[in-house]
């Protein structure tokens, strides 16, 4: 399914799953199990033979099917794919993905038609983006880099750059805000600065001060629901038209929130990734 060039020498496969990509237990076993490993001419390893830098191993294991529904056309823009991800372009106004059976336009849906005209079932979103939010999302294509990419949020070792326009002037031209989100106990969708909700970590940068109003950088930590209006609203400047978190309205009625830059180390390619967003 993919090939892998090892790049340090005496590295056996164990320790490459176990250690460098650091995958599961029960991940592992099921490779051995698979026999998923084997050589560039399809001969079976030893997991623990050491092996010489340049070697090439075959990764082959059965991939289970997402549940997604594609839709006709992939209507979405693939900023960035390789055989083991891809980076697109979700539009404002899209669910990252389905909340039921009748929700089948979503950036996943599109991403499944995507995957289906490449004679593939499987595609999972690493993180996800708000509806109102527009911009990159990172999709893993089969459950080896879904569990890498997982861990490497988890660690921050993917970092996830926004831009967003607020009310107001920030006093302090950078800053991080440290505040743990819970949910609102009044509102159904709503979150709120809340000693007992999780840990969210956001720091934050000036980059444009205009007379009433500021654009700032804005990198993540941690990925909770509505985690950058809740910490912008919280230091006193809402995004600008986001009326859930007390901003005022825009004549568009929305607000914007643009996910504008990923970069990563990328686990299989080792190389460094670095996707924007223009649009």
């Amino acid at each position: 399914m993919f090939q892998y060039e090892i790049t340090d020498n005496n590295i056996t496969v164990e320790e490459l799953l176990r250690n460098h990509w650091r995958l599961g237990k029960k991940l592992v076993h099921e490779l051995r199990m698979e026999k998923a490993v084997t050589s560039v001419d399809g001969e079976p390893l030893l997991w623990k033979e050491p092996l010489a830098a340049g070697t090439i191993l075959n990764f082959t294991f059965p991939i289970p099917a997402s549940s997604y529904k594609p839709t006709p056309v992939c209507a979405i823009d693939i900023v960035y794919e390789d055989d083991h991800c891809l980076i697109v372009s979700k539009p404002k106004g899209m669910s990252t993905h389905p909340n039921d059976d009748r929700d089948t336009h979503t950036c996943m849906n599109h991403v499944m038609a995507h995957m289906k005209e490449q004679g593939h079932d499987y595609a999972e979103h690493v993180h996800r983006l708000d509806k109102g939010t527009k911009g990159l999302l990172l999709v893993a294509k089969h459950p080896l880099a879904k569990s890498i990419f997982d861990r490497m949020i988890e660690e921050k070792t993917i970092i996830r750059t926004y831009a967003a326009e607020v009310q107001g002037n920030l006093r302090s031209t950078s800053g991080t805000i440290a505040e743990s989100i819970g949910k609102d106990r009044h509102h159904a969708t709503r979150r709120v600065v809340s000693n007992s909700g999780q840990h969210a970590v956001t720091h934050y940068e000036v980059v444009a001060r205009y007379k009433h109003s500021c654009v700032v950088h804005l990198v993540l930590e941690t990925g909770r629901t509505h985690q950058i209006r809740v910490h912008m609203a919280h230091l006193g400047h809402p995004i600008i038209g986001d009326t859930m978190y007390g901003a005022r309205e825009t004549a568009s009625g929305d607000y914007e929130l643009h996910a504008i830059q990923l970069e990563f180390e990328h686990p299989f390619l080792n190389k460094l990734i670095l996707v924007k967003d223009e649009q």
